[in-house]
């Protein structure tokens, strides 16, 4: 008996996708519930799993190629296990799963089996002979960059060597670069600097590290802090947690903020639901969880949904000074940079302290310059001293 792989129902506004990569072949047995085809929309990508055990008799629909919702793109004919086949893998936690997937130290591997995967599609590509690659990962292994490092030293000896790669955008990508142009398009931008004596975060941070990680399992970061004082600059700021409906002007007595992770298909911002209820083991527990699963692709569509205001960390990138651009229909985004110890003056005496740059971007139609400075100056003074926030001062 065949069975149809159809694109599943994937959100109320999602009608179209872009097929992704096969996780199977025709022709090859695959096990009910195992991930069979990868599926991308403009807000996240999804796995098909095989609805029973069988075999991928037809695939009707290529990677790159676009699929309505409900559309057939194959066909699976049911069948038992062939013997001698491997039991299917259990799943694995999007954490374990990143694990698994990085290159481990260790003895040394074959000639094969010291190739990695990346490398190898490169070498089959180029023509290049395993004997001909030095390796410079663990172990001797052979990484995607060896190849490439290898095959560009030899064109440039056998004289010109000039190509190109015409790879469609994905659903994610096209989408970032509409709404990029909408934000410009369509609201004022303005943004306002400020930056922050980190000295008493990371204090707090050194003295409560190893009870935090004890007692709650996740490591105290800066992005608690941060979200906390965002909130608490909301609460007296609120048209910066304010949007336009229309010719309304819509406050919200709630604080869903989007916190940007990079994800293996692009950045995603996905969204802590009523912050103002969160603690800091509650906040530091779920932007953990959100990392591990973008960069396995795994976070949903309605995670993505929403979001009264949004912050960024270009910091971990190495980013000293940005201008974030606001996520519409949000009024402000704040931009976290990198940490660097500086000079300043503090009363008469030049002292080294650690500084952070901050950024707020904003739009102009809903707020107004003052109200941007001084919540932004707000958001500074907490995080120097962080205990106003618990005296409401």
């Amino acid at each position: 008996m065949s069975v149809e792989i159809k694109v599943p129902s994937v959100g109320e506004s999602i009608s179209e996708v872009q097929i992704g990569a096969w996780h199977a072949e025709e022709g090859k047995w695959v096990a009910q519930d195992s991930e069979i085809v990868e599926l991308e929309t403009d807000k996240a990508t999804f796995d098909v799993p095989a609805p029973l055990d069988g075999i991928i008799i037809e695939i009707l629909k290529k990677q790159g190629e676009t699929a309505a919702v409900g559309e057939v793109i194959g066909y699976l004919e049911e069948a038992e296990r062939p013997a001698g086949t491997a039991e299917p893998a259990p799943a694995k936690s999007p954490a374990k799963a990143a694990a698994a997937a990085a290159p481990t130290s260790g003895k040394s591997a074959g000639a094969g089996d010291r190739i990695m995967p990346a490398a190898a599609r490169v070498m089959a590509e180029k023509g290049l002979k395993p004997a001909d690659v030095k390796g410079s990962g663990p172990g001797g292994r052979v990484l995607k960059e060896d190849a490439l490092a290898h095959q560009a030293s030899a064109s440039s000896e056998n004289g010109a060597f000039r190509e190109e790669e015409i790879v469609p955008m994905s659903p994610i990508r096209k989408k970032i670069a509409e709404r990029l142009v909408e934000a410009q398009s369509n609201a004022a931008l303005l943004t306002t600097f400020n930056e922050v004596d980190m000295s008493a975060v990371m204090e707090l941070r050194a003295q409560y590290k190893d009870l935090f990680l004890k007692k709650y399992d996740v490591k105290l970061g800066f992005m608690s802090f941060f979200v906390k004082a965002v909130v608490d600059g909301l609460n007296q700021f609120p048209q910066i947690n304010a949007e336009i409906r229309g010719t309304n002007l819509v406050f919200k007595n709630y604080y869903d903020i989007g916190i940007a992770v990079g994800g293996g298909k692009g950045l995603v911002v996905p969204i802590l639901r009523n912050a103002e209820r969160l603690s800091f083991a509650d906040i530091e527990l779920k932007i953990n969880d959100f990392g591990q699963r973008a960069q396995v692709n795994k976070i949903s569509l309605e995670e993505l949904q929403g979001g009264t205001f949004t912050i960024t960390n270009g910091g971990v990138y190495g980013s000293l000074l940005s201008t974030p651009i606001v996520n519409p229909p949000q009024s402000g985004v704040l931009g976290m940079h990198g940490i660097q110890e500086r000079p300043v003056a503090i009363k008469g005496q030049v002292v080294i302290r650690p500084m952070m740059y901050i950024a707020l971007t904003y739009d102009h139609r809903v707020v107004d310059g003052k109200e941007a400075v001084v919540f932004l100056k707000r958001v500074k003074e907490v995080l120097e001293e962080p205990s106003r926030m618990l005296m409401e001062v």
